[in-house]
């Protein structure tokens, strides 16, 4: 019961940063997984940061890229060596 009030409340403060949450329950060596959209990574960073300080999680924050935000960073690569 406690760990849906506390999702209930991990939305709301995310919603004061502008980042929305999708929430999973996992087994294995994470209870819960987030999949947060923000605006930037300020945001989401500083929601992270909320969050961490109050002591009730720890986090792990991978950063994912869509198809278009990595064709974008491949093409910075420019030509591969050789070619």
């Amino acid at each position: 019961r406690e760990k849906i009030r506390r999702v209930d409340g991990a939305a709301e403060l995310a919603k004061h940063y502008g980042v929305s949450l999708q929430t999973y329950w996992t087994t294995g060596p994470y209870d819960v997984v987030y999949i947060l959209k923000a605006l930037d990574d300020e945001s989401a960073n500083a929601f992270l940061l909320d969050v961490g300080s109050r002591g009730v999680v720890r986090t792990t924050t991978l950063r994912a890229y869509d198809r278009e935000e990595m064709s974008g960073i491949i093409e910075r690569l420019g030509p591969a060596p050789g070619a």
